[in-house]
């Protein structure tokens, strides 16, 4: 059974961090490039970060620098560390399997 379960958002202040989690089924895991998409209300889902079972990352141009995407093998889990968060971030996190399985997003608000 394909599975991507995300956790870990949440409301934060401006300047904040989070660390987003998923954990994916073992199938999905090894075969895909996994990663983290985000959507704003009334704009469209975009990439943030991607990782390789390698290791390889990729990140959207607004990411570089303060946001992390790493993965534990161990456990099918995939992360997303975020930092000085801001407003204009406030969207659902999805996490993804190659742009193939999606998990069902988990709320990050960015607020005082």
């Amino acid at each position: 059974q394909v599975q991507l379960v995300e956790s870990g958002g949440g409301l934060v202040q401006p300047g904040g961090s989070l660390r987003l989690s998923c954990v994916a089924s073992q199938f999905i895991f090894n075969r895909y490039v996994m990663g983290w998409y985000r959507q704003a209300p009334g704009k469209q889902r975009e990439l943030v970060a991607t990782i390789a079972s390698g290791g390889y990352t990729n990140y959207a141009d607004s990411a570089k620098g303060r946001f992390t995407i790493s993965r534990d093998n161990a456990k099918n889990t995939v992360y997303l560390q975020m930092n000085s968060l801001k407003p204009e971030e406030t969207a659902v996190y999805y996490c993804t399997a190659g742009a193939h399985f999606w998990g069902q997003g988990t709320q990050v608000t960015v607020s005082s």
